[in-house]
Parts: structure tokens; sequence; C-alpha cells
């Protein structure tokens, strides 16, 4: 089942390049979205995580759902599990991921590259994610895919970085550094 998340917040965006989860598994293109626990959005997820449950595990749906719900198993978190990072606490958030590089653009549709510097983590997104059911040898979960990200406004970054300030610099035209030959 297909979602689009709108105005959200980017953590941990891997949307150039796929990586590993702590060097392991394989590398795989993700990112989690952030969203107030208020928001209309959590209810259209939670109702989605119910209709690919129904739709995969039937009359079992309910049960297997709250013990998913209960070890954490859906592609809706508690922001809370996750409060030692920046902008978890108090939220919740969807993790997708996909093995194919998705979708990035910017307000005006069109393509962004990694050196254009958005998305990154703290800005503000839409998403299209696609839910969907697993029931294999790692177990029932419900997982989101990731197809596509859509830049949509900036926000405090989470991580340090961004481009030195050229304050931070002496000014070495007048032959100062001389001296350092």
């Amino acid at each position: 089942m297909k979602l689009k998340l709108t105005n959200v917040r980017l953590a941990f965006p891997a949307l150039f390049e796929a990586q590993t989860v702590n060097g392991e598994g394989k590398p795989a293109f993700s990112g989690s979205f952030l969203i107030e626990p208020t928001d209309a959005q959590i209810k259209t997820i939670n109702a989605g995580i119910e209709q690919v449950a129904r739709d995969k595990w039937g009359a079992k749906a309910d049960a297997i759902l709250k013990q998913m719900r209960a070890t954490d198993k859906v592609a809706l978190h508690d922001g809370d599990l996750k409060s030692q990072y920046a902008g978890y606490a108090g939220m919740q958030y969807v993790s997708a991921r996909s093995a194919t590089r998705p979708l990035v653009i910017d307000r005006d549709k069109s393509p962004l590259t990694e050196q254009d510097g958005k998305p990154y983590a703290g800005c503000y997104v839409n998403a299209s994610i696609e839910l969907w059911a697993q029931d294999n040898n790692y177990g029932k979960r419900v997982n989101a895919s990731l197809g596509g990200v859509q830049f949509l406004k900036d926000g405090d970054a989470f991580v340090g970085g961004g481009a030195a300030d050229p304050d931070e610099f002496e000014d070495l035209a007048e032959g100062a550094d001389a001296e350092l030959v």
C-alpha cells in the first residue's frame, strides 16, 4: 500500500548511496521520517499497517499485529525508543528502505544529487513509501519501502558539519605565510 508522507522531518538519510546498518546486512537506501504524534498522518499510517496485515494474515491479523507492535516490528515506531538521537524524543517515525535508489527531487521536481547538499538530516521532506508485510524465516513484520523523497524546506540540521565560515581563518595574503616556508 503506497502512502505519501508530507512535511515530515528527515533523519539518517542514505538517499544517494546504499549503506549498511552498523556494517551488517545488505547495503540499502533508506531514511527515517519524524512525525508529530498528533499529526493526522499517524492515523493514516496505522490504518495502512492494519490493512496490509489483514491482506496478509486475514482473521489472524489483529493478534499478529498486536504482537508485532509490542515488539516494535512495524514500520511506525515510537521516537522515545531512540531519544538519544536529535529530533526523536516525543515523536513517531517511519523507517523506510529500498535496495534500489529512490527518486530524490527538489520542490520544483528537478532531480537532486548529493552535491546539492539537500535533502539532509533535519530538513523537511515529502516522502513516498510503500507498506508491505513480511512473513519469512526472519519473522513477521510490516515494513516500509522507500520510493522517493522531495525536499520541502530547510530545518535545523541534526548533525554538525556544513561549510566553515571565512572568519574562522586568518588572512594570509600579505606574506604572513612566509615564515612557514
